[in-house]
């Protein structure tokens, strides 16, 4: 069932809330919606389990808004639509530019409504670099996708999906996620992608007390793998499970490992 829930400053945010049983929310990644779950939502619905996913402002069906995309915004989205959906012991997955909103959220509405956390090719602690920290992508070249979304956006979205891979995809699959991609504004695009370029989440990884679980390819070139250690170090529960066969796209590259080792950490009394 398709939902309309008002978020930060009354936007509409898009939710697809469907099945029963212990809830598990999504937040996508940049520049998707919800719908890059597909392959999540058909393991997981037929084993019990109610699929929440949440489009971002500006993203698949939620509103274009000309204000604010960082990530205590999308954060604040967020509870707004676990609080309206009286969500409770949810599993809360993030993938990329969503595993920095998990995270920010996380730490700035404490958990609300979450009991596990997971993390997906999550870019954290932040996504550029910066000249004290030398892992992430050059903040010249975010200002530079930023300025080709504004002159030819279709091209930047084939040209990032490419990045997003290992193994050999097909090109039906990479048409289906540029078709995703082109369903975003080019204005929330934007925005969000300098907030990427912009946001650090560092202290907001200390503040998460549940247990996490960190899924990430190693052949990840948008966020590289380096990045683990850091989330193991400032993260207090943390289980990684590396993807040696996978590049950013896990949930392509390796898609049974993912949703396997998604059910098992889920299952976990722990």
């Amino acid at each position: 069932m398709k939902k309309m829930i008002k978020g930060t400053n009354h936007a509409s945010i898009a939710v697809e809330d469907v099945g029963d049983g212990q809830p598990i929310v999504f937040l996508h990644g940049w520049p998707f919606d919800h719908q890059m779950f597909e392959y999540q939502y058909n393991y997981f619905l037929p084993r019990g389990y109610r699929m929440i996913g949440i489009d971002f402002r500006g993203f698949g069906e939620s509103d274009l808004v000309i204000e604010d995309y960082g990530y205590n915004t999308l954060a604040d989205d967020v509870k707004s639509v676990l609080e309206d959906l009286h969500i409770e012991e949810a599993i809360l997955v993030g993938f990329s530019m969503g595993g920095a909103v998990a995270t920010r959220y996380m730490a700035r509405h404490k958990g609300f409504g979450i009991k596990k956390l997971i993390l997906i090719s999550a870019a954290v602690p932040q996504f550029a670099k910066k000249p004290a920290y030398s892992i992430g992508i050059k903040k010249s070249e975010i200002t530079a996708m930023v300025e080709q979304i504004q002159v030819d956006r279709p091209k930047l979205i084939q040209d990032f999906i490419k990045k997003l891979f290992h193994e050999k995809t097909l090109v039906s699959y990479k048409g289906w996620l540029t078709n995703l991609a082109l369903g975003a504004s080019s204005y929330g695009m934007i925005l969000s992608a300098l907030a990427m370029r912009d946001e650090n989440v560092r202290e907001d990884l200390e503040k998460i007390t549940v247990s996490t679980l960190i899924c990430h390819g190693k052949k990840d070139t948008v966020c590289s793998y380096e990045v683990v250690e850091e989330m193991t170090q400032l993260i207090s529960k943390t289980i990684v499970v590396p993807f040696r066969k996978s590049g950013h796209a896990i949930f392509h590259d390796e898609t049974e490992k993912l949703n396997r080792t998604m059910l098992m950490f889920i299952q976990n009394k722990n």
